[in-house]
Parts: structure tokens; C-alpha cells; sequence
């Protein structure tokens, strides 16, 4: 049989064929849970159904100020319902959602609203000063609302009305356009912008949809987990997990503020069963107090990204009863892509192997195609050696579509039809990728390449180090030496002629920092280590 019969008279149409969106996960788990708890905030409780009618509300009070189809609106807040709610609100009508960095200045945010051409503004009230000082920037003013959430410190209302007025105003029955086409963009999310101008990543409704499925299979979630949001929403969508939440009829846990206290009392009052973040998280939990404690009796699975966990941090997490799940992805994948997924085999190893095991970064998420690691010149890959170095590539349906306004960089980051990382790593025999540096953080000393991570990994490992950071330093003789910026733990000592001891019991020598310097490490909302902001302060270290 021809080819050509499997394809006459079996055209796309309305009955077997929908554009895959997030979005319609809402309608479905508010039809079929309609009463299950949906949002907790405080003492504030919602159920599905409330945030369904809640999102059709804001949709329908948007489209009556205009916003309609490729139109920008931007929300700057915390973890609150209403952040929740924009993630379907927003796009419902058509519109791309823009999550702002509440970490950002005024002039960084007046840059993101001047080039993302936000319509309206939704703004937390406590984070009225940076939005403030964007506003006396921006060339064209957005339609400013304030959130007015009760448990925000402080700050003072900018808008024109209140969130809750304002969606008071919407319908509820509203029916937003039908999508068209799946490549339609749902959201806008910018770099850090460390060395210049950030860069507008933009997602489409097909990689949000099945990113938000990625990551409930790739975590193996299962119906109706409790979510606790030490993640911020701003960061990637929150990895597409107000969607995935909402596709598994959860609950989602809103958490203001990150800290330890915080952290442990949430988990034990309501039962959280996941969360998600940075190292950082992860330290805020292992370093925390007796007092900053709450104890509870069930085991809490994280997932955690960003730089490469130390093998000591996870081991210690273990050991207090958090199951870590180690994931790996940029801005531009939607966040979490590659998962260290986990073999049986591996449970009868000692804690520290099964740490060292679960440090790497590891293979494709179900619905990633792509990833290899690789020349960056010519995309060879390298062998599965373990040791030879190389860039990772992804491609697939979670890479995003490219920068906004920026023709350049999206060539020169899809060129040769992978997107190019910049993350540089090895490949094992295995097949599980595992990072080593940042291309721009690699250290050449006398030649020899000295990846900042394993000196970083020891760090970690000495008992008064909470946090460090290695970073190249300009030397006369080596060409570049690392140095060690270095934050002890709460009451802790460590004198620099002990952590470089410490380095040499552990490390080859050339490898080991020449300086330490003991401060407070500077680090993005995200838990990244700023070390840009290290680069100048080595130079006279």
C-alpha cells in the first residue's frame, strides 16, 4: 500500500485535531476537582473552581482594556494567587505573559517593559520601589494595577486599580479566541543579562504544554501532589509548573518568602510532597537551625537545578529525609530539560556514591529530542570518555523559539541545528552528560584547563563552607590562577591557609585556589552565584 492512502482523505480537523496549550488543563481539573484545594496563601484558601472562574475573570478584564492576540502584559510579584492566576489569565486572550525578576533594579525592569512593549503592568505592592523607579524611565507607560496581597510588607499602591477590582470587573463565563497554531507565543522570560542588556526568550504553547507534562513524568509526580513554591514563578514559569500542578489537580503552596523557617513550617502544616529550586534551597534546609526547624514525618521529593549540586549537599539531604531529583536546563529550554534519572541498581551504593551519581546532570526529559555534548566549532561529538570536554547542544520541542528582536543571537544560537548552551561538559560511557563549567569560567592555568565546578565540589565538602565560588584571577606567570571567594556557616571558622589545605588534600595541586577570600557570595533570586561580580574583586585578591 502507497503511502498516499494513509494520507487521502485523512486531513487535520476539529474533531481529531487541537493545538496543545497548558491552558486547557485548567477547565479540565476545575471540571473534574472542582472543590479540591488549588491555592494556599497564608489563610487564604482556593479551590479549583475559584481559580478557574478567578482566570477567566482576569482574561475577560484584560480584553476589555484591548489586550488581545501578540499583545505583552507583565505581572511583578511574588509567589501569590495572582501570579498563579496570570500564568492562565494572560495568554487566555491571546496574549504573551511576561514574568518579571523581582530581583531586578529600576532600569533593568524600564528595559524589559520598553522592549517586551508590555500593555499592562500587574505589580506586588511591596516591590512598589523598583516599579516606581522603572516608570519614571520607561518611554511608553504600561496600564499599571496593583496587587494589593495581604501578607506584603510595606510599599504603596501605583496603579489606576486594585488587582481584585479589576477582575471583579471580568466575566466570568469568558471564552478567549481559539489557538490557532501551537508555535503561538504564551510567555516572555529574559536572561539575567549579566553582561549587557538581557535577552527576551520566547516560549510557545507547544513547548510550555509538554514541558509541563516533562516534568510531572520525568519526576514520576503522580495525581494530586502539594507543591510548595520555593521556586519563583518569574523564573522560566516557574519551570512550567503552574501548569504541571494544575494538569495533576495539586495543590500549589505559596511562599512570599524563601527561607528556612518558612520552608519547614510550610512542609509540615500542609503536607507538602514536592518542591523545586536552586542549591540554595538546598542549603537553606541542610544549614537550618533547631529553632528554624519543624519536624514532620514524611518524605519530601526535591527537584533542584541550576549550578551542579556538591555531592556533600545532596548527601546531607539525603540523610534528613529529602529525596533530590537533579535536573538540568537554561532560560531557554523552559527550564528543566535533562534529568539524572535514577537506575535500582544504584540504591545498594554508599550515600556519598549515590551523591556523586545524582550530581550529574543526565539524559533527555521524555519530550526533549536532543542532547549531546560536542565541539563547539565543529558539533562533533565528543567520546563517551568521561573526561573529554566538549559543549552542550539540545534541540527539540522544549527549546524555545528564539530571542525577541534579536534575528542575531537566535542564528547564533541555533547555528547548525542545535541550540548551543554554552555549558561545557563531559559525555559517560553511559550516555549521561555531566557538566563542568560555563565556557567563560573554565580557568587556564599554565595551560591546563582547571574547571571551577570541582574546586567548587570540595569546597562544599569542608564543614564551615555554606557557600563558595572559584573564579579565574590574571596572573603574570600562569596566564590566569583561581581564587576562592568563600561564605562560612552560621558561628563557623575556617582560616585561608586551612581551605587551601583542604584543597590539596583533595585536589591536584595547580588546581587549588592561591587566595581565599571570606565574604558573603553574591547570588541571583535564582540561588546562581553572581560571578561576574567575583571576576573584579579577584584581580586585587
Amino acid at each position: 500500500m502507497s503511502r498516499q492512502a494513509y494520507e487521502t482523505d485523512l486531513d487535520k480537523n476539529a474533531a481529531n485535531f487541537q493545538a496543545l496549550t497548558p491552558l486547557s488543563f485548567l477547565p479540565r481539573t476545575a471540571l473534574t476537582f472542582p472543590d479540591r484545594l488549588a491555592v494556599i496563601h497564608g489563610e487564604r484558601r482556593l479551590s479549583w473552581a475559584q481559580v478557574h472562574e478567578r482566570a477567566r475573570r482576569l482574561a475577560s478584564a484584560l480584553a476589555k482594556r484591548g489586550i488581545k492576540r501578540g499583545d505583552t502584559v507583565a505581572i511583578m510579584s511574588p509567589n501569590t494567587p495572582a501570579m498563579f492566576e496570570a500564568h492562565f489569565g494572560v495568554p487566555m486572550t491571546g496574549a504573551v505573559l511576561n514574568t518579571l525578576n523581582t530581583r531586578l533594579d529600576g532600569p533593568a525592569i524600564a528595559f524589559i517593559l520598553d522592549h517586551g512593549e508590555a500593555k499592562v503592568l500587574l505589580t506586588d505592592r511591596e516591590l512598589s520601589p523598583i516599579i516606581e523607579a522603572a516608570l519614571k524611565l520607561v518611554k511608553t507607560r504600561p496600564v499599571v494595577i496593583d496587587i494589593d496581597d495581604m501578607p506584603a510588607a510595606g510599599g504603596k499602591l501605583l496603579g489606576e486599580i486594585e488587582y481584585e477590582a479589576f477582575i471583579a470587573g471580568g466575566d466570568a463565563g469568558y471564552v478567549g479566541p481559539a489557538l490557532a497554531d501551537e508555535w503561538e507565543a504564551i510567555s516572555l522570560n529574559y536572561t539575567s543579562g549579566t553582561t549587557g542588556n538581557p535577552k527576551g526568550v520566547v516560549y510557545h504553547h507547544r513547548g510550555a504544554y509538554l514541558n509541563a507534562l516533562g516534568n510531572a513524568i520525568s519526576w514520576g509526580m503522580g495525581q494530586h501532589p502539594v507543591y510548595l513554591w520555593t521556586l519563583p514563578m518569574f523564573h522560566c514559569n516557574g519551570w512550567c509548573f503552574p501548569w504541571t500542578i494544575t494538569a495533576l489537580a495539586g495543590t500549589n503552596v505559596c511562599l512570599r518568602r524563601v527561607d528556612s523557617r518558612h520552608i519547614y513550617q510550610a512542609i509540615a502544616e500542609h503536607q507538602a510532597t514536592h518542591l523545586s529550586g536552586a542549591p540554595i534551597v538546598m542549603q537553606m534546609i541542610c544549614n537550618a537551625s533547631e529553632t528554624e526547624r519543624t519536624r514532620f514525618n514524611h518524605q519530601v521529593q526535591v527537584m533542584t537545578a541550576a549550578a551542579p549540586p556538591p555531592a556533600s549537599v545532596l548527601a546531607a539531604m539525603q540523610r534528613q529525609g529529602f529525596k533530590v531529583t537533579h535536573v538540568y536546563g537554561l532560560t531557554e529550554t523552559y527550564g528543566p530539560c535533562v534529568v539524572s534519572a535514577w537506575h535500582e541498581e544504584w540504591d545498594g551504593l554508599d550515600i556519598e556514591q549515590q551523591a556523586r551519581l545524582k550530581a550529574r546532570q543526565g539524559v533527555p526529559y521524555e519530550v526533549q529530542d536532543g542532547l549531546m555534548v560536542a565541539d563547539a566549532k565543529t558539533l562533533k561529538p565528543v567520546p563517551r570518555d568521561g573526561e573529554t570536554m566538549g559543549e552542550v547542544f539540545m534541540r527539540g520541542n522544549i527549546v524555545m523559539k528564539g530571542y525577541l528582536k534579536n534575528a542575531k543571537a537566535t542564528r547564533e544560537a541555533f547555528a547548525g541545528g542545535w541550540f548551543h548552551s554554552g555549558d561545557l561538559g563531559v559525555w559517560h560511557a553511559d550516555g549521561y552528560i555531566e557538566l563542568k563549567d560555563r565556557s567563560k569560567d573554565i580557568i587556564i592555568s599554565g595551560g591546563e584547563n582547571i574547571s571551577s565546578i570541582e574546586v567548587e565540589g570540595v569546597l562544599y565538602r569542608h564543614p564551615a563552607v555554606a557557600f563558595a565560588a572559584v573564579v579565574a584571577k590574571p596572573d603574570e606567570k600562569w596566564g590566569e590562577t583561581p581564587v576562592a571567594f568563600v561564605e562560612l556557616k552560621p558561628g563557623a571558622s575556617a582560616s585561608e591557609a586551612e581551605i587551601v589545605q583542604f584543597c590539596r588534600d583533595n585536589l591536584a595541586h595547580f588546581k587549588c585556589p592561591r587566595a581565599v577570600v571570606f565574604t558573603e557570595v553574591p547570588k541571583t533570586s535564582t540561588g546562581k552565584i553572581q560571578k561576574f561580580l567575583l571576576r573584579d574583586k579577584a584581580k586585587t585578591a
